[in-house]
C-alpha cells in the first residue's frame, strides 16, 4: 500500500481501469456464469447480434431485467474513491468495461466506457444513439427511434469490435501516463486486458487492485490483494493525508 500511495502521490497524470469487480460491491451480478443466469439463458446466448435479430424481443426483456437490477445499485466506496483521485489529479482518465453507468452516478467525469453504456440505446437504421430507461407502459413493445427502426442497447455485443475513438483516445492518455491502476478485472477480456502490458511496455508504473491474484500480478509494479471498496478509501485517504 505504502508503495502504491508514492507512486500516486508524484504522478501528474493517472490512468485507471475498472471490471467488473468493481461493480459486483454495489450488488450487480457480472451476468456471466452461474450468477448471470436468466430464465435458463446465458450472457453468451443473448448479449449477440445473431441473437437479437432472432428475436429482439427477448434480447430487450433481458436487458429491461438487467436495468431493474443495476438502478437498484448505488456507487460504492470503490467509485467513490475515484472521483476522489479524479479531484486529486492534475490529469485523469477512467476507463472502464462496465455498462451500468455507477461511475458517473458516483461523480467521475473524464470516463470512457469501453464496452458502452446499458442506459443507451442505438438505432438499428440510421444509428443515433438516446438515453434509454425501460418504462412499464413498453413493455407491449419495441423501443423505436424517431426514423421509425429498432433500438438495440447501446452495448458491445459478442462478436463485436469495441469503439476505436474511445479505444485510441484510452491508449493515447495513457501514453502520457505517470501511473496506471487496474482495478476489479482478471485482465483476460481483450482489448482492455492489453492495457497493463502496453503500460509496462511504455514506462507507466502500474498499480493492480483485485481481490485475487491474476495474470497481470507477475508484471505490475504493485499488486493490492483485496476488495476495490477497501482498498481504494484506503489508499486515497493515505494519499490525501500525505502519508
Amino acid at each position: 500500500m505504502s508503495r502504491a500511495v508514492a507512486l500516486l502521490k508524484h504522478a501528474r497524470s493517472v490512468f485507471v481501469l475498472t471490471g467488473a469487480g468493481v461493480s459486483a460491491e454495489s450488488g450487480v451480478p457480472t451476468f456471466r456464469g452461474t450468477d448471470g443466469l436468466w430464465r435458463n439463458y446465458s450472457a453468451e446466448q443473448l448479449a449477440t447480434p445473431d441473437a437479437f435479430q432472432r428475436d429482439p424481443r427477448l434480447v430487450w426483456e433481458w436487458y429491461h431485467w438487467r436495468q431493474s437490477v443495476i438502478l437498484k445499485a448505488e456507487p460504492n466506496l470503490a467509485h467513490q474513491a475515484l472521483v476522489m483521485l479524479e479531484q486529486t489529479v492534475e490529469n485523469f482518465l477512467l476507463l472502464t468495461q462496465n455498462v451500468d453507468n455507477l461511475h458517473r452516478r458516483a461523480g467521475s467525469k473524464n470516463v470512457l466506457e469501453l464496452h458502452g453504456n446499458i442506459f443507451r440505446a442505438r438505432c438499428s437504421d440510421c444509428g443515433k444513439i438516446v438515453e434509454y430507461v425501460f418504462a412499464q407502459e413498453e413493455i407491449s413493445g419495441l423501443p423505436k427511434c424517431q426514423c421509425g427502426g429498432l433500438l438495440r442497447p447501446d452495448v458491445i455485443w459478442f462478436g463485436e469490435t469495441i469503439p476505436a475513438d474511445a479505444w485510441h483516445d484510452a491508449l493515447d492518455f495513457l501514453n502520457r501516463a505517470d501511473v496506471a491502476m487496474i482495478c476489479g478485472t482478471s485482465g483476460v477480456v481483450w482489448p482492455a486486458a492489453a492495457i497493463p502490458g502496453i503500460a509496462c511496455g511504455r514506462g507507466v508504473k502500474t498499480i493492480e487492485v483485485n481481490v485475487e491474484s491474476t495474470a497481470i500480478s507477475s508484471i505490475v509494479d504493485v499488486s493490492i490483494i483485496g476488495k476495490a471498496a477497501e482498498v481504494l478509501p484506503d489508499l486515497l485517504e493515505r494519499l490525501t493525508a500525505g502519508t
